[in-house]
């Protein structure tokens, strides 16, 4: 038996859509994995009831059949799903560490995140790691057809999560697929700035990169509320907001003492919206862990 921790991640970070993902250091969902003779999935834990147990469609049990691993699976929510903080990815990455483990298999971490994304598939439809690569090496990743980079971080984030639901076939859907050059320069120097914040572990730099004109300002418009909250958050202190992967999650990168600050008003704003929230103030953290064999 091996139980493993994958933490909630977000990815896109305005600038960086299907490239840029980060870790959290939580929320995390906790899954435990032993020998079976076939695949079966049990699933506890926050919406439980909105998550498939039929191996086919549920992220876990795709990777168990992508790694020719039958295992009895149990996943244990923290995350909750559709929730644009990696639900599904956190599934999937803590699958394929404890089932590698489990079954020898002989996988880096970085083999594992092709793995994963595989089960991202059951979900999106399409085989994405921009939150499978963050939630199993942890740190700030960017992750593209031929390479997979990690940098490690610390910065403080507070991630707020409003009782919204967006499926993430939905946020996609109203995506652009295209964009005229003017913007296509921002994104690239947003993407450069944040990128060279993470390396610094630079809060202004970071916040600065997360600026989107097109992926935010389109997904933004299925969360009530958004532009009141971005605003309430910056004036708390926030260097950037952003939607968190597909959403309804809020990101907003803080500084260390500004974490309380904008995870006030950040949940202040969304009050005033008449839409509940839960607030994680937290931080770019480690990947999967393996916590007991």
């Amino acid at each position: 038996m091996v139980t493993v921790r994958a933490p909630a991640t977000s990815a896109n970070l305005g600038c960086g859509f299907d490239v840029f993902g980060l870790a959290l250091e939580r929320p995390a969902d906790i899954v435990r994995v032993e020998r079976a003779e076939e695949t079966t999935i049990e699933v506890t834990g926050v919406g439980e009831q909105y998550i498939p147990t039929e191996p086919p469609k549920n992220t876990a049990g795709v990777v168990a059949e992508e790694l020719g691993t039958p295992a009895h699976i149990r996943i244990n929510k923290g995350v909750r799903p559709s929730s644009g903080l990696g639900s599904s990815a956190a599934s999937a990455a803590a699958a394929a560490v404890a089932l590698n483990e489990l079954y020898d298999c002989g996988l880096t971490r970085r083999e594992l995140v092709r793995v994963a994304a595989e089960g991202e598939a059951a979900v999106s439809g399409e085989a994405h790691a921009d939150n499978v690569a963050p939630s199993i090496l942890g740190g700030f990743t960017m992750v593209t057809d031929d390479a997979i980079t990690q940098v490690e971080a610390s910065i403080p984030v507070v991630a707020c999560l409003p009782e919204i639901v967006v499926s993430t076939r939905d946020a996609r859907r109203v995506v652009p697929q295209s964009v005229d050059i003017d913007e296509l320069v921002d994104t690239v120097g947003n993407a450069a700035t944040l990128t060279a914040g993470m390396f610094r572990d630079n809060p202004e730099l970071v916040g600065t990169g997360l600026e989107d004109g097109s992926v935010t300002g389109s997904r933004a418009s299925l969360i009530d509320g958004f532009d009141a909250v971005r605003t309430a958050a910056l004036d708390a202190g926030a260097t950037g907001v952003a939607v968190s992967g597909a959403g309804p999650s809020v990101l907003a990168v803080c500084h260390d003492d500004g974490q309380s600050a904008v995870a006030s008003a950040m949940l202040d704003a969304f009050s005033d919206a008449d839409v509940e929230a839960r607030a994680y103030p937290t931080a770019v953290g480690g990947g999967a862990t393996i916590e007991r064999r």
